[in-house]
Order: structure tokens, then sequence, then C-alpha cells
């Protein structure tokens, strides 16, 4: 499954010393991948590829409250692609089967 979505950039409010930022997938987009996505890796997560901009890595997205979908972008992907975080992101994601 590939798909696209854009989304805001957040930053993880649980710890203030935290230094993870976010972007969460659409409501729909979410409830369709756990519809078809039947494998599922620990906290619930979902193995994916993401790209944004020039930048692609593997990772997984991770369930949240609300039902939606969390994915985390790292520093290194923020650095490249000029990502702010109070930013908007255009995402690419292939969900991978395992």
């Amino acid at each position: 499954m590939i798909v696209r979505f854009e989304g805001e950039v957040y930053r993880w409010e649980a710890r203030t010393d935290s230094d993870w930022y976010f972007v969460a997938l659409p409501p729909d987009l979410s409830e369709e991948i756990r519809e078809t996505q039947t494998y599922r890796r620990g906290f619930g997560g979902v193995r994916v590829d993401a790209t944004i901009g020039s930048s692609t890595w593997r990772t997984s997205i991770f369930p949240q409250s609300g039902g939606v979908y969390v994915l985390p972008l790292k520093r290194a992907v923020r650095d490249a692609e000029g990502i702010a975080p109070d930013g908007v992101v255009l995402v690419d994601l292939l969900v991978l089967d395992a």
C-alpha cells in the first residue's frame, strides 16, 4: 500500500526535555491502514518506508489516542529537509507487510 498525505509537524509534549517530533496521518487513512494491515510490531507499530522531499527512511507508524497513526520525524530528516517544528510536510508512505 502506497499513500500520500500532508500534515502538520508537532513536538511530543509528554516530556519537556523531549526532542521527538511527529506528523499525524489523517483519520481516514489511519483507519484504512488499520483495516488492511494485520502484522503489527511492538506498541502496535506498522513498518513503513517514509519519504519527505529527497529523504527516505524506514521506520514505524504508531497508533495514538483518537485512532490515528503518527509518523516520527528523525532529526536528520528534519535537518536535511528544512522542516520547522510547526511546519507542514508532504509525506509518501509505503506500508510494508512485515
